[in-house]
């Protein structure tokens, strides 16, 4: 399985836009699209996470339930009505972009997860921990996706 965004290539800058802070930061959640996705996928998990944040693995934006049958999400997906999204560690459900101490670069992984369920049964807002929990022994395939951002 694969995934890409269209937006920036692997391991390059995520562009403003889609930062939550900084010149030109919109918060608008990039375009992804994926591939290769594995016989017996049900759903999604699309999980994006700062492991140089201070402290650890900021969670930026939790989607889970997604429909098999998608292939990718259009810029500024986060809110639509077609998947879940969870709790991220702004305290917000949805997507938030990148928005680090200034200086130091810093690496954005989005990780997808074909599942062979079409839902986790977990209510909107759940956390990352919850998310894992429930993807436990359901995940055929991961692919991830990688930015950089520095403010």
């Amino acid at each position: 399985m694969k995934i890409v965004s269209h937006a920036f290539g692997y391991g390059d800058p995520i562009p403003a836009k889609y930062a939550r802070c900084g010149m030109g930061a919109a918060n608008v959640s990039p375009p992804l699209s994926w591939s290769g996705v594995p016989a017996g996928t049900m759903g999604f998990a699309l999980i994006m996470t700062d492991p140089d944040a201070p402290g650890g693995n900021f969670v930026h934006w939790i989607v889970f339930d997604l429909p098999a049958a998608v292939e990718s999400l259009p810029e500024g997906a986060s809110g639509s009505e077609y998947m879940t999204e969870g709790m991220n560690d702004y305290g917000a459900v949805g997507y938030g972009g990148p928005c680090p101490p200034p200086g130091r670069l810093h690496r954005y992984f989005f990780r997808l997860y074909a599942l062979d369920v079409a839902s986790l049964d977990l209510p909107a807002g759940a956390g990352i921990d919850e998310v894992f929990g429930a993807m436990d022994g359901r995940v055929l395939a991961r692919a991830e996706w990688m930015g950089v951002y520095r403010r």
